[in-house]
């Protein structure tokens, strides 16, 4: 009965995708291109950031959050929400709220003073653990939160995301090797779907994103990035 009362996949990734687009999240620049944090050089960069000072449009999002994982992952599967430093903590406190869960964060590391946590809030041993952030690229900054949290005694088997690159074909893999499914609204491929429908990118700035989502390490290299993701095997 739950599912019924939300769109399915498609029109969730449409829908998302043009509100990314309504409130200026999309940014394109080729000339400087945006650095990741993997130092991969890119001309496209989605701003989830700016969702949340939208409440209409945060909410919608927020909905659309929570039926994705239950629709995808179960309905009673989790005893608690966990978002990442930064952009992840208000995605996580919306979705926690809805879910009716405790609601903790995660540093990208200790905080060097008191008692030097890693964890905010409070996490018991044995809790099944979703955890939130904005976006995914190649998945690699996941795995240092999720076993942050196992190393606290906890379970994390899923991770939901706002929005996935789907740049990288093998990050759901990867994170699949480390004990999590991925779990998102859009990716790249829906943004450019509503941008060609709506001519909201010319030709030559659509060929040139374009280009980027076939090949992201080939065009990083050439504009001065990596070619070649680090290791996440650890």
């Amino acid at each position: 009965m739950f599912q019924n009362t939300f769109p399915d996949r498609s029109t969730i990734a449409d829908l998302t995708a043009k509100m990314l687009w309504e409130i200026g999240a999309v940014h394109f620049r080729s000339d400087k291109p945006y650095t990741f944090t993997s130092g991969l050089k890119s001309p496209v960069y989605i701003d989830c950031r700016k969702l949340i000072s939208y409440p209409r449009i945060r909410s919608a999002v927020s909905d659309f959050g929570v039926a994705t994982v239950m629709r995808d992952a179960g309905f009673e599967k989790y005893d608690c929400v966990a978002g990442g430093e930064t952009a992840g903590i208000p995605y996580a406190a919306f979705l926690a709220e809805r879910l009716g869960l405790p609601m903790i964060y995660i540093r990208k590391k200790p905080k060097g003073f008191g008692r030097n946590a890693r964890i905010e809030g409070d996490l018991r041993d044995g809790q099944r653990v979703l955890f939130v952030e904005d976006l995914t690229t190649d998945g690699g900054s996941k795995i240092g939160f999720a076993n942050a949290i196992r190393e606290a005694g906890a379970e994390v088997t899923d991770t939901f995301s706002v929005f996935y690159y789907d740049i990288f074909k093998d990050a759901p893999e990867t994170l699949a090797k480390h004990g999590m499914k991925l779990h998102y609204l859009c990716t790249w491929h829906d943004v450019l779907k509503v941008a060609s429908e709506q001519s909201l990118f010319d030709k030559e700035t659509l060929l040139a994103v374009k280009s980027f989502l076939g090949d992201p390490l080939d065009w990083s290299k050439a504009n001065g990035g990596i070619d070649k993701l680090p290791s996440r095997d650890a």
